[in-house]
């Protein structure tokens, strides 16, 4: 964990970035887009398509404005008059909305011109007067609109607006709740400086009206309606909630706040708005995300050229709820929406009604915020103190497993609870982690590696370098004292061997050599130290500890005698000498580390152990056999059968050592090899203790199971001498060696 700290650090770093954006104490422009895109993405894959039949739309469209039937907009008021009314009586619509505004006076029909005359030139004419007052019912277009209205579920629209130097024209309605009552509450709703609304007589007739102001996202799309719009300190609803009242009979909106005994005190969301059978839920703002059912078309489009042709059957109109608004885009109410870059604004709040009388809303309470928050928090933790921990294929399968857990839960609280979590943050801060903890492997990690490759790696396997590298701090080269073994190898008669041989034979002949002996060590987990000559020199427990390291060496020494047998056979049928080799393998306390001088060092190790091992590779020509082992590392070894060989003592010594020739590991040497053994070690006891006709008739009967074994011969030689000149009562067995 420790060599990890920086990249946990940097990882829970990226962790509180994300955070941050999620709590909303600064706001990253790029999550924001990709979070958009997402519910972009997750919206269009779930929309349940096809029509709604229970709102129509009627469309003031290109053949509505041709000068042949309607005329270009504003119509006259007396021909939407006319047109209420049919919709009404002959159509049976139940409820209508009005996405356009009727701001300024109709004086098409000229009335304003007649009155002036009236109060100026005619004046005195009464005859004038008197046909002015009757034909004023017929000319007074506003009015004829006005007395439309009245009595007719008819909602008009409205609009607000935040310009700089924003104006209050016409009127729009009282609002639904009044100023304070939300007071204590830090709700942020949209707030508007001006309003456009319609002639205070249309006002005041209306059934209801609603403002229609959904809300444009920086990306410039329309994907949430504020319910609530604050104005002066009071709040006005949208028209699609305006309507839904009338059909419902005008219930109140109820604010739904969750009680303190559910919430922490400082919690001052509002969740959702209820107008009686009618349950909003709403996000921070007090906006509802537009559940767009579909594409363009969503609805039924009615033209007004249609309907003033009496075209549309009264199947098609009756029991609807009619919106009239406009598709033609010199009309300016087209909209980018998720669902279309070109979509009319009439139809969004066509999917507003259609989902209040489904209740049937996609939810982003102000909760969520903190939903996304603990979940950023626990991912980003778990992540951060996880993969700097693994591999790099566990690390990708730890990432992409967090991936497939992050989509899997958005996408159930989505389409089971109808909740929207936002996605862009867990998913970019999965991806940057990952990405992060990869580079940091790459550039930093194999940097130290590449470290230790070039300090370690001509030594060391590369499995240990890729451990030490893993914690490069607990590894250096700096001299200190080990418990190690050292072992020594040399090939017998190399220097007539060498003599034999062509110089470019010979090169080829000692690198295969000294390949196949090194990848034997370095299988066995053997730092390699030097070569000298034909000469390999290697230790174990060293730079990386090994509480095996006896048993490591004396197996690499039995695997490098049974290298050499097949490495022989090769080297026969190129012509080559038939080789031998000896191994000396000793353990004890001894110096490791970089040695040397200031103009070459190496990494190595020193001490009596050492020289030992060099010792007892040289005696193993003396006793004819291939390994001798050291007592410390026989003492060491336990799983391994051994053949005692000789107490002795080596030049520059004065205490003696046992030495032996490992035989194999136990249980897989042959029972007649096991009684071969027993039998030479019982004739070693009768030899050390002067019992030399007992010593020799086992020598005798031992030597009959391996004619061969030079070791035998050498002592039929010293029982001999030992006759001829009896050594000392005190004797203690021990051979001494004047030379290396």
């Amino acid at each position: 964990m420790k060599q990890h700290i920086v990249r946990i650090a940097l990882g829970l770093a990226v962790m509180l970035l994300f955070v941050g954006h999620a709590g909303k104490f600064y706001n990253i422009g790029l999550i924001s887009r990709l979070d958009n895109i997402m519910y972009d993405t997750r919206l269009a894959l779930t929309m349940p398509g096809g029509v709604d039949s229970r709102v129509v739309i009627l469309d003031i469209d290109e053949r509505s404005l041709d000068k042949n039937v309607l005329g270009r907009w504003p119509w006259r008021r007396d021909k939407i008059s006319a047109l209420l009314k049919k919709l009404f009586d002959e159509y049976g619509v139940v409820i209508i909305g009005f996405d356009v505004v009727f701001a300024e006076p109709d004086e098409s029909s000229g009335l304003p011109v007649l009155d002036k005359l009236a109060k100026n030139k005619l004046k005195d004419v009464g005859q004038f007067q008197s046909a002015l007052n009757d034909l004023r019912p017929e000319l007074d277009y506003d009015m004829i609109f006005a007395n439309t209205l009245k009595g007719r579920p008819v909602v008009l629209g409205y609009y607000f607006n935040s310009e700089e130097n924003a104006v209050q024209s016409g009127a729009i309605p009282e609002p639904v709740l009044p100023a304070g009552t939300f007071q204590g509450r830090n709700i942020s709703f949209t707030s508007w400086r001006g309003f456009g609304g319609n002639l205070k007589e249309f006002q005041a007739t209306a059934a209801n009206a609603g403002h229609f102001n959904p809300l444009v996202d920086p990306d410039g799309v329309s994907r949430r309606v504020p319910i609530l719009a604050e104005y002066n300190g009071a709040y006005y609803e949208a028209l699609s909630l305006a309507m839904i009242r009338v059909l419902a009979g005008y219930p109140k909106v109820e604010p739904g706040m969750p009680g303190e005994r559910f919430v922490s005190k400082g919690y001052s969301g509002l969740e959702w708005l209820k107008a009686g059978p009618v349950t909003i839920p709403v996000d921070e703002n007090v906006s509802a995300l537009i559940p767009y059912r579909g594409k363009r078309g969503s609805f039924k489009y009615i033209s007004f050229a249609d309907i003033y042709a009496d075209k549309v059957s009264k199947e098609e109109l009756k029991g609807k709820i009619a919106l009239i608004g406009t598709s033609a885009p010199g009309l300016l109410d087209l909209r980018s929406t998720p669902v279309g870059s070109v979509y009319p604004g009439v139809e969004i709040h066509a999917n507003m009604i259609a989902a209040m009388l489904d209740n049937d809303f996609k939810q982003k309470p102000p909760y969520m915020l903190g939903a996304e928050v603990v979940l950023l928090l626990v991912g980003g933790i778990a992540l951060a103190l996880l993969v700097p921990l693994l591999s790099p294929l566990k690390a990708t399968l730890a990432s992409l497993l967090a991936l497939a857990l992050i989509i899997g839960l958005n996408v159930l609280v989505w389409t089971k609870g109808g909740l929207v979590l936002p996605l862009a943050s867990s998913l970019l801060m999965t991806v940057l982690l990952f990405a992060l903890n990869m580079s940091w492997g790459y550039f930093v990690e194999s940097r130290s590696k590449r470290q230790f490759t070039e300090l370690f790696g001509q030594y060391v396997p590369p499995e240990l370098v890729d451990k030490m590298a893993q914690d490069p701090e607990k590894y250096s080269m700096e001299g200190k004292s080990e418990e190690l073994t050292v072992l020594f190898s040399d090939i017998v008669g190399f220097t007539s061997i060498s003599e034999s041989l062509e110089p470019k034979e010979l090169s080829q002949f000692i690198n295969d050599y000294l390949t196949s002996m090194s990848l034997v060590i370095r299988s066995n987990r053997g730092t390699l130290d030097k070569y000298i000559g034909d000469a390999i020199m290697a230790f174990w427990g060293a730079p990386v500890a090994d509480a095996e390291h006896a048993r490591q060496a004396v197996i690499s020494a039995m695997a490098m005698q049974t290298e050499l047998d097949k490495l022989r056979e090769q080297m026969v049928a190129r012509g080559w000498p038939a080789i031998r080799i000896g191994v000396g393998v000793n353990s004890g306390q001894m110096r490791v580390g970089d040695m040397g001088s200031k103009l070459r060092k190496a990494y190595t190790v020193m001490g009596d152990a050492v020289n030992l091992s060099s010792r007892l590779e040289g005696l193993t020509r003396v006793y004819g056999v291939g390994i001798l082992v050291g007592m410390n590392t026989r003492r060491i070894v336990k799983d391994i059968v051994f053949r005692e060989v000789d107490r002795v003592k080596v030049k520059g010594k004065d205490e003696p050592v046992d030495i032996f020739e490992p035989i194999g590991i136990e249980g897989q040497v042959d029972k007649k090899v096991m009684d071969e053994i027993k039998l030479w070690h019982k004739a070693l006891r009768a030899y050390r203790a002067q019992k030399w006709d007992e010593a020799e008739m086992d020598l005798f009967n031992v030597q009959r199971m391996s004619p061969e074994c030079k070791l035998y011969q050498l002592y039929f030689e010293r029982i001999k001498e030992c006759r001829a000149d009896p050594p000392s009562p005190d004797w203690d067995g021990v051979t001494a060696f004047k030379t290396k």
